[in-house]
């Protein structure tokens, strides 16, 4: 896992190339207060907290939590806050300088959907856009002015649709990383609030 101490196991998410992309691609200032939805094992939170003066990492799956707190604690982090929850939930009220987000954004059919908590990092609906819309649709709200938001996304849910929504809301958009696989792209959206 590079630099950190990770320890996965079979409900969580294990990091994989999309995590990388995000992790490696992160644009964070030293004053700002970092929000990470769907942390996973951590450790996109991990690679925050050693940039930013202070993070929250959500996640919907409580094995997930439990993990990332192993290895937070494994790596020696002190600035990292974990909260349970969906989205924006446990974060009510609060603005952020950056949100993070590696997105849950394969389209999957109905047959194919498992009622067990590793499905939430993956499950992206019919279209892939299941979690994605209602994020963005209440992203902006949750960030401080001039604002940044860091998502990952596949190129089989749409990629232009979110660029496009995000610039409906005001943020200037483009796409800070990329990585080509044999069946998909997958890509770092970068989005700052104009001031």
């Amino acid at each position: 896992m590079g630099e950190f101490e990770i320890e996965t196991n079979n409900n969580v998410y294990e990091p994989s190339d999309d995590s990388f992309l995000l992790s490696e691609n992160l644009i964070i200032e030293p004053d700002d207060i970092v929000l990470e939805i769907g942390t996973g094992t951590g450790i996109i939170a991990i690679s925050a907290s050693k940039l930013a003066k202070k993070v929250i990492a959500t996640d919907i799956n409580f094995d997930a939590l439990e993990l990332a707190e192993k290895n937070i604690k494994a790596n020696d982090v002190g600035n990292i806050t974990l909260l349970f929850g969906d989205l924006f939930e446990p974060v009510q009220n609060m603005k952020f300088d950056v949100i993070l987000f590696n997105l849950p954004y394969l389209p999957t059919e109905e047959c194919e959907i498992l009622e067990d908590n590793l499905n939430y990092a993956f499950d992206g609906g019919l279209d892939g856009r299941k979690v994605i819309n209602p994020f963005l649709n209440e992203v902006k709200s949750y960030l401080n002015e001039g604002g940044k938001v860091q998502l990952i996304q596949s190129s089989l849910s749409n990629i232009e649709e979110t660029i496009s929504k995000l610039r409906e809301l005001g943020f200037k958009t483009e796409i800070t990383a990329k990585e080509r696989f044999f069946f998909e792209e997958i890509v770092l959206i970068t989005g700052v609030l104009d001031r």
